[in-house]
């Protein structure tokens, strides 16, 4: 089974590594060559994935929460940015 990598000291998951592994894992299984242990396997390192996956996301959503704190997004000029 293919682990998700971890990114950092600080432990976090590689959210676009978790995401890969899960979508790898469902087209195993959705291919139907797996046996009954095998399918299990993969269903709860599934769950771990998927579990990973919402703890990053929800790690973003507290950073992002944290980063705009005062409610007060600046509009951003993209135009300005290809500019360069």
């Amino acid at each position: 089974m293919t682990e998700a990598s971890q990114d950092g000291a600080d432990g976090e998951v590689d959210f676009e590594a978790a995401l890969k592994a899960l979508e790898d894992l469902v087209k195993q299984m959705e291919s139907g060559e797996l046996g009954l242990e095998a399918s299990l396997a993969a269903f709860e390192q599934g769950v771990k994935l998927t579990r990973q996956c919402q703890a990053a996301l929800k790690q973003a959503e507290l950073r992002v929460r944290t980063l705009t704190e005062d409610n007060e997004l600046e509009d951003l000029d993209l135009g300005s940015l290809n500019d360069g």
